[in-house]
């Protein structure tokens, strides 16, 4: 097992890679909006540790205050994502990875930490069985499914934000909140504006790009979140297939 990792920072976030699947040797607008959101974040005390080398093995979180989600909670660590995927999967590595998060909370004083789950397993979060592992358990739900999974220090405990259990809005078309922490996250946006427009759907894309609009969200949200007739429906990535089961609906 390969035990060099290193933390992204203001200094080396131009060389290095991000550690998802994309393998683009030309500037791919996907990652460089995501150096673009990661640089504003790094000085917010935002972690990005990752394997040193080109590979899928990471684990991401920020301060629950600074964390583009709608929770609410104080001195908290919130996990945005945590990957191994590939021939690293298997040898440690995401254990690793979540001891290192954990012994950062605590010797930062944190009371704990927390991530988005669901009672069926999201394609787009991470593992939450892997998580309850370590001690996370479920402390807060919406009516159609996703957890807030808490790892506490002190007793203490976060929860959903008031908005998040509304779960609707007014707007009948398709709705997508979105904002740039996933590299993924700008060619699946042009997938769908290219589908909507060649079949008359009409669509609504709203870019969260300040933190206060992010914790007031309608809905769970890890970086994507999508309603279709006022319904909220995932915070998965839609595929054109995924897209049209939607739409049936």
């Amino acid at each position: 097992m390969n035990t060099d990792f290193i933390n992204l920072t203001t200094a080396n976030l131009a060389n290095e890679h991000l550690c998802c699947i994309i393998r683009s040797k030309k500037s791919h607008q996907g990652i460089d909006a995501k150096r673009k959101w990661l640089s504003d974040r790094l000085n917010e005390g935002h972690t990005f540790r990752k394997l040193n080398e080109k590979a899928t093995v990471f684990i991401e979180y920020a301060p629950l205050e600074t964390a583009w989600i709608p929770i609410i909670g104080d001195n908290y660590y919130y996990i945005y994502c945590l990957w191994v995927l590939g021939a690293h999967k298997g040898k440690g590595y995401g254990k690793s990875l979540m001891e290192y998060c954990i012994a950062d909370a605590k010797e930062k004083g944190k009371s704990g930490i927390c991530m988005l789950g669901a009672k069926k397993q999201k394609a787009w979060l991470s593992d939450q069985s892997f998580a309850k592992n370590f001690g996370f358990e479920v402390v807060d739900t919406t009516d159609n499914g996703y957890e807030l999974l808490v790892l506490s220090f002190d007793g203490t405990i976060p929860k959903f934000a008031p908005n998040v259990k509304n779960q609707g809005i007014e707007s009948k078309e398709l709705t997508i909140y979105y904002d740039m922490q996933c590299p993924y996250i700008y060619q699946n946006i042009e997938i769908i504006k290219q589908y909507c427009k060649m079949n008359d759907v009409p669509l609504s894309l709203i870019q969260v790009d300040t933190l206060q609009k992010a914790k007031e969200l309608p809905c769970v949200f890890n970086n994507w979140g999508v309603f279709y007739k006022g319904t909220f429906e995932t915070v998965n990535l839609l595929d054109v297939a995924y897209l049209e089961r939607i739409l049936k609906k």
